[in-house]
């Protein structure tokens, strides 16, 4: 098991070496208070696959281009552990599932989803 940590990693060394403000995603209930608090700050959902190189690599590109931390409030969802809340944001947002995928939650809606290559802080800027 450790091979594949040392080449993929976890959930909480990725987010643990990041200059990005992650709030971790891990409990169904928390979508209760994503919604609550996009009605005064936008969310950001980043739904990652830690066995995936591509949601590897689209992780890393938004940490590095990261510079929305007093604009939005940013949540970690490490997907392969919790998919339960996944599977939840799809249907309650109504967003098909993808992996890796970033929502932007305002006024408790999904105002702008993206996936893979399309993972893009200049373009999460424009949204916002």
């Amino acid at each position: 098991m450790s091979f594949f940590k040392n080449i993929f990693g976890s959930s909480e060394d990725e987010i643990s070496k990041s200059k990005v403000n992650w709030i971790t995603l891990n409990d169904i209930n928390q979508l209760d208070e994503i919604v609550a608090e996009s009605k005064f700050k936008p969310v950001v959902i980043f739904k990652h696959s830690t066995s995936c190189s591509i949601s590897r690599m689209a992780l890393k590109g938004f940490e590095r281009d990261f510079d929305l931390d007093d604009e939005v409030l940013v949540y970690f969802l490490d997907l392969l552990n919790f998919r339960d809340v996944s599977n939840k944001i799809a249907s309650m947002f109504d967003v098909r599932h993808q992996s890796p995928q970033i929502l932007i939650i305002k006024d408790g809606i999904s105002i702008y989803n993206a996936s893979h290559e399309n993972i893009d802080v200049a373009i999460l800027k424009e949204k916002l």
